[in-house]
């Protein structure tokens, strides 16, 4: 999903208004790169927030997903992987 998809999808909801003290510093490095972007600061952090709230989703999946999983079972699935060199822009 492209940014303009995104902040499309967010515009539907419902808002809430958040009041949010951050570092000079910051703000101007949101502000020059929300305006290289050509969005506004609150589509900037809205994006950014969900982008760093699907990492940590993301994160928690895969630990989960770790949980459930087995030597046995992924020596089993590697078993049926052939045994061939790989492909020219493959190799290391």
């Amino acid at each position: 999903m492209n940014n303009d998809e995104f902040v499309s999808k967010i515009t539907k909801e419902k808002m809430s208004v958040l009041s949010l003290r951050i570092p000079e510093s910051l703000h101007k490095r949101v502000k020059i790169l929300a305006n290289d972007d050509n969005i506004s600061i609150n589509q900037f952090i809205t994006s950014a927030l969900a982008k760093k709230l699907s990492a940590l989703d993301t994160e928690k999946y895969l630990e989960d997903r770790t949980l459930k999983g087995s030597k046995d079972k992924f020596s089993k699935a590697l078993s049926k992987v052939p045994d061939v060199a790989p492909d020219e822009y493959d190799r290391l």
